[in-house]
């Protein structure tokens, strides 16, 4: 066996590479831009390389989804046995009982049977406080982490503060990793850029965060070539510019679909209740529809809707690789420039009290605006400190510095993207292991194992 390292760079595409990339560069000679699955989000490309099958297959609709049985959604659950199938750590047990694997941060994290892992996991006590933190199999290496590195900074990894602190942290436990156990396959995630150009598009200023960038990644490429590693570097998307967001919640709850509730004079969804509501996840949203008569009404409702190319039904699911129970009745899929906002409110001063926080799990949504401090505070970091000390000091407060005014995103991703330097792409230390120019998603599972099995 090869050892390998795949090193995941968020948001990379062919079209952001170039003299601020001279590291991630050396590998350039040879590149296969990927077909992302759709939705080409997170969760369910990384599910898609793992076990070479489609979300239909895998059950990893988005990054959130409806729990029907629950009547709730949840975003950014972590684990590992959401994702149906053989993943590739079991696949490469089965080749060579030796096979061993480590995952820095890639997501479905927890309750894994990789084996070592480290993946962010704040403290979340009991007085409200949300504290920095990861976890980690085994346990200890929490400890080794913290005591080396510092505390994982969750604050930079996530939120208007993020920063390339929380990468290159994650690169540093990465090689940790490397010194402790040797495994024979090992995923590292390096956020970075997804983030910023969420933030700023991808025509925005980002020449100092692409250097940051190659610079962490070429840090680790020395460290594991030089240890006699094979190194892939892939995306799971590329991000495209969006100047458009659409509201799908708003749109249904105009037409006496979607239901609230009302709680200290703020509306909460009431997904139980609606007749339909959307699950959006950046340029996808999932339309969960009680009653199977009200399907063609929904669907006829968005199909005129500008900015929305496509609406899915049962039979296209299928086509599109989504007709698994996870999915909704419908899929709405973004047209160009175009991404889907959670928002359900039609009055701001009702907006639920999670709306201006950064809260990924109460949010029945994707919410980018997370990513930015709201404009309209004078002194931001100054009120988010106040509140910050507060916490610490006892008092129950909120961190409510988000703004709620969807125009502020102006990168996004999830649909296929017609500009092919808008595609994901990989890179290999090992140019003759890749047989094309182009590679579907589901088919990196065995470039992978390619690397660590094949000469």
């Amino acid at each position: 066996m090869k050892r390998t390292v795949v090193i995941n760079v968020a948001g990379l595409s062919s079209s952001l590479l170039g003299p601020h990339t001279p590291r991630i560069n050396e590998l350039a000679d040879s590149v296969s831009r990927i077909h992302p699955v759709c939705p080409a989000v997170t969760c369910s490309m990384q599910a898609t390389f793992l076990t070479g099958r489609l979300p239909a297959q895998h059950g990893i609709v988005g990054n959130g989804w409806y729990f029907r049985d629950l009547a709730e959604v949840f975003f950014w659950r972590q684990s590992n046995r959401l994702i149906q199938g053989e993943k590739i750590w079991q696949v490469g047990r089965t080749i060579n009982t030796a096979f061993t694997c480590a995952n820095s941060f890639w997501w479905y994290n927890m309750a894994t049977d990789a084996d070592w892992s480290v993946t962010p996991r704040p403290v979340y006590c009991a007085d409200g406080r949300k504290l920095p933190d990861c976890y980690t199999q085994p346990p200890h290496l929490r400890q080794v982490f913290t005591r080396r590195f510092g505390t994982f900074p969750l604050f930079r990894f996530w939120g208007p503060a993020t920063s390339i602190a929380s990468t290159r942290w994650i690169g540093d436990a990465a090689m940790a990793i490397e010194e402790l156990y040797s495994p024979v396959l090992h995923l590292v995630y390096l956020p970075h850029l997804d983030y910023v150009l969420q933030k700023v598009g991808p025509e925005g200023s980002i020449h100092g965060d692409l250097r940051e960038l190659d610079e962490a990644c070429g840090r680790l490429l020395d460290f594991f070539r030089n240890r006699g590693c094979r190194v892939i570097v892939l995306s799971e998307y590329g991000i495209s510019a969006v100047d458009r967001p659409v509201h799908p919640n708003r749109i249904m709850r105009e037409a006496g679909l979607l239901s609230t509730k009302t709680d200290l004079g703020r509306e909460y969804l009431d997904p139980g209740a609606s007749r339909a509501f959307a699950v959006a996840d950046h340029q996808v949203a999932h339309v969960y529809v009680r009653q199977k008569r009200d399907v063609e009404g929904v669907a006829s409702l968005f199909r005129q809707v500008p900015g929305i190319e496509h609406v899915l039904d049962s039979s296209r699911k299928k086509e599109w690789g989504l007709g698994h129970g996870r999915s909704g009745e419908l899929v709405l899929v973004a047209g160009k420039g175009s991404w889907f906002s959670y928002y359900f409110w039609m009055d701001d001063g009702k907006a639920p009290d999670y709306a201006r926080t950064v809260n990924i799990h109460a949010k029945p949504g994707y919410d980018p605006c997370e990513l930015f401090f709201d404009p309209k505070l004078k002194f931001p970091a100054l009120t988010a400190g106040l509140s910050l000390l507060k916490q610490r000091m006892g008092l129950r407060t909120l961190l409510d510095v988000i703004p709620i005014d969807a125009g502020l995103a102006k990168g996004s991703h999830g649909r296929i993207p017609e500009d092919s330097g808008e595609l994901p792409l990989l890179l290999s230390s090992d140019p003759h292991l890749l047989n094309s120019d182009s590679v579907a998603a589901q088919d990196v599972f065995h470039v992978i194992l390619d690397h660590v099995f094949r000469e």
